[in-house]
């Protein structure tokens, strides 16, 4: 039986500049960094949970970089996940909005690409 997403991946053009915003500004945690290719394999680690990010483009697909993440990035409070990564120099759209289904924020990565921070 499937048990969870092992990873979902985040297309980059600039693997060092991904890899240092992922791990420097957002606080992921490198599990692997290898050659694949003509370029690496770098798989991230979210806090605690068994999902990662891999920042690598699949060839054919580079229109992808700078899109927006098919995905949600969880967290318990957003607002003070917001001022955090705020001043670490995450770029964020908008400050946190609350719905009725939670509260959200967008922030963006170096490649322009865009993801959903919101409270389960």
């Amino acid at each position: 039986m499937i048990t969870h997403l092992k990873f979902a991946t985040v297309p980059s053009r600039d693997q060092d500049a991904a890899l240092k915003f992922w791990t420097e500004q957002v606080g992921f945690r490198v599990v692997t960094d290898q050659p694949m290719g003509n370029q690496r394999w770098i798989e991230l680690a979210i806090h605690t949970s068994q999902t990662g990010l891999v920042l690598f483009t699949q060839p054919g697909h580079e229109d992808r970089v700078g899109g927006r993440f098919n995905g949600s990035l969880a967290c318990d409070d957003v607002e003070a996940t917001w001022r955090q990564l705020s001043a670490r120099g995450v770029e964020f759209l908008s400050p946190p909005e609350k719905q009725p289904w939670g509260t959200f924020a967008i922030f963006k990565d170096p490649e322009g690409n865009e993801f959903v921070l919101s409270s389960r």
